[in-house]
């Protein structure tokens, strides 16, 4: 009926269904975040299914297919009413992380446009005229550009 090195014609289908589902959660565990639980889900649902009730291989991957549906599409609902909280909300906005922190004019802003230096790098800035070696400070971003004001006086 299946035959082939991965499902050998003497086990019985509901094991290759259980093997699959093992592989997927292994690899939601290699790869995190990938959605592959979901789906591990559905197929060991499938396996519980082809257990019970003999079914051909066309009904189990309906089954499959089905079950992976609404197992991706209930998971995505968990995970939206249940957010995972993170410990820097900023870690990959690069730019807002920079709001607070003090920046020296490299390209003079002109006509409110211009460059500013921080850290070890360079970026576009918007904000006041201001000449090469002012002072500014941060207080928001826009993509790649920076939007600063007068820094207060030291």
């Amino acid at each position: 009926m299946y035959g082939g090195w991965l499902f050998p014609e003497d086990m019985a289908p509901w094991v290759g269904w259980m093997v699959f589902a093992v592989l997927l959660a292994i690899g939601e565990i290699v790869l995190p975040g990938i959605f592959l639980i979901w789906i591990a889900i559905a197929a060991a649902i499938t396996g519980g299914i082809a257990w019970a009730a003999p079914l051909g291989l066309p009904g189990q991957i309906l089954i499959f297919a089905v079950l992976c549906l609404i197992a991706t599409w209930g998971g995505r609902r968990w995970y939206r009413d249940n957010p995972v909280a993170s410990s820097d909300p900023l870690l990959n906005d690069r730019a807002a992380r920079l709001v607070g922190r003090q920046v020296i004019v490299v390209e003079a802003i002109v006509g409110g446009e211009g460059r500013v230096r921080i850290d070890d790098g360079t970026w576009s800035a918007v904000g006041p005229d201001a000449a090469v070696g002012a002072r500014l400070l941060v207080v928001g971003s826009s993509g790649t550009t920076l939007t600063v004001v007068q820094a207060p006086e030291e």
